[in-house]
C-alpha cells in the first residue's frame, strides 16, 4: 500500500467515524453500535 492509498484509507475512516459519532445514541442503538465500538466499526466498514 502506497502512501496515498494509505491517507485515503485514513481519510475513509476518519469520515466515517465522524458521521457515526454525528448519531443520536438512539439512532445508534438502533444499529447496534454503541460509541465505544464507533473507532472499530469505522475501521472495519473500510476495509470492505
Amino acid at each position: 500500500m502506497g502512501i496515498f492509498d494509505s491517507i485515503r484509507s485514513w481519510n475513509r475512516v476518519r469520515q466515517t467515524r465522524n458521521e457515526l459519532y454525528s448519531l443520536t445514541s438512539r439512532e445508534l442503538d438502533d444499529l447496534g453500535i454503541s460509541r465505544g465500538d464507533i473507532p472499530l466499526v469505522a475501521r472495519r466498514a473500510v476495509k470492505k
